[in-house]
């Protein structure tokens, strides 16, 4: 579901004709004529790679952080977040140069507009490592603080290459080019992080290479190659079934693992409570309060606030954003109040995927229900059964939550 008149109105390539259509996920937003068909080349950046421990040396420090118990003496690198923003967005430009163009109408229309498609993944891990249920006022204002942080660099890095070889051919007449960024098209005004009107100077000496720049895309497949969860989307369960070429196995949240772990509060009985209500932490009460609200699944969380939260980045999204609604029972009434909402706050893509779940649930098989009702707590001194929920073992292959090995 995408709302045609917002895509154009807010679109830097609004002076080329009327954008009609969109990519397969609902975050592509860019102009196509007869003789032109519209490529967008992307990349998505890790955000859980710029949690960073205080005090402890870049050199030094660990390579991924899991879990939240840590989270007072962590915070997360803006610094680092633009340098790498500014490194993608000049790969991908030099991307359009040198790809392989299927039709020469792709080539023609990549080559005159220049457009990339900057995304993230993990956003979800992010707020675990930092202590941030999703809801939560905190976790709101780093959704804007991040977005904010890749728009102004993608800017910035652009305006620096058009200073070397010039903007891009279509660049004359668009909002841009008038001084007009996507911020402003909002009517919101950005924070003091960044300089905003030096980069607006510097636009406005050398225009911008590219003419679109971010494009967070849903990164289904991608985010699972670094263990994080998909683009800026809370986690759907704790603990679901993975199928894959060489068979079925069972994935944890990898920070309620260890979190529950360092606690003395993972094993059998908690895996199977969690398993038996789907994925949810809510229900378990040996669980602190505190964790429970970090761990809320999307399932767990009103549509209404992804929804403004999707507006909160938006501010600072130049293409669009893949947001999928989740609803345990959609109806008429439902769908359409988010519709409008979404609509009415400015959204361009108002809905890729409406999940649902089934009405009633499925006989859990695989649940020991015998095992239900023991305590969970764990002897806490025990570092040897604490070990054995982290750590892969051919001979402990039944236990093994961590991956399918």
């Amino acid at each position: 579901m995408l709302f045609k008149d917002t895509c154009n109105r807010k679109s830097n390539q609004q002076n080329l004709g009327t954008i009609k259509s969109s990519n397969v996920c609902g975050e592509i937003i860019e102009y196509t004529s007869p003789t032109e068909t519209a490529v967008c080349n992307l990349v998505s950046i890790a955000l859980p790679r710029f949690v960073r421990e205080k005090g402890v040396p870049i050199e030094s420090h660990p390579s991924k952080l899991v879990g939240s118990r840590g989270s007072k003496s962590r915070y997360f690198d803006f610094e680092k977040l633009a340098e790498v923003t500014a490194v993608v967005t000049e790969n991908l430009n030099k991307i359009i140069d040198v790809n392989y163009y299927p039709v020469e109408n792709a080539r023609t229309s990549n080559l005159r507009h220049r457009p990339i498609g900057i995304g993230v993944q993990g956003l979800a891990d992010t707020f675990i490592l930092l202590g941030m249920a999703f809801e939560s006022p905190e976790a709101q204002q780093l959704n804007k603080d991040i977005f904010e942080t890749i728009y102004y660099h993608a800017l910035r890095t652009s305006a620096e290459i058009a200073a070397k070889e010039g903007p891009y051919e279509t660049y004359q007449g668009s909002p841009v080019s008038k001084g007009i960024l996507q911020p402003d098209m909002w009517d919101i005004i950005p924070s003091n992080r960044w300089d905003w009107p030096a980069l607006r100077d510097l636009i406005w000496k050398n225009g911008v290479r590219n003419s679109l720049l971010v494009a967070p895309m849903p990164t289904a497949s991608t985010s699972q190659i670094l263990g994080n969860n998909e683009c800026f989307e809370p986690y759907t369960s704790n603990i679901y079934s993975r199928r894959v070429l060489s068979g079925e196995f069972v994935v944890v949240n990898k920070h309620l693992l260890l979190d529950l772990t360092e606690m003395g509060l993972w094993c059998p009985a908690t895996k199977n409570k969690i398993i038996y209500d789907n994925g949810s932490v809510q229900n378990i009460p040996e669980i602190p309060n505190e964790l429970k609200m970090i761990y809320k699944t999307v399932w767990e969380i009103k549509q209404m606030t992804l929804v403004d939260m999707a507006v909160d980045r938006g501010c600072y999204i130049d293409q669009s954003q893949s947001l999928n609604i989740h609803m345990d029972q959609p109806n008429f009434k439902k769908v359409t109040s988010l519709h409008f909402r979404a609509w009415s706050k400015g959204l361009k893509t108002g809905m890729y995927y409406l999940r649902s779940r089934a009405a009633t649930d499925a006989i859990k098989f695989t649940v020991d229900t015998s095992v239900l009702k023991e305590n969970p707590k764990a002897v806490e001194d025990d570092n040897d059964t604490k070990m054995a929920w982290m750590v892969c073992s051919l001979t402990n292959g039944e236990e093994c939550m961590a991956c399918g090995s």
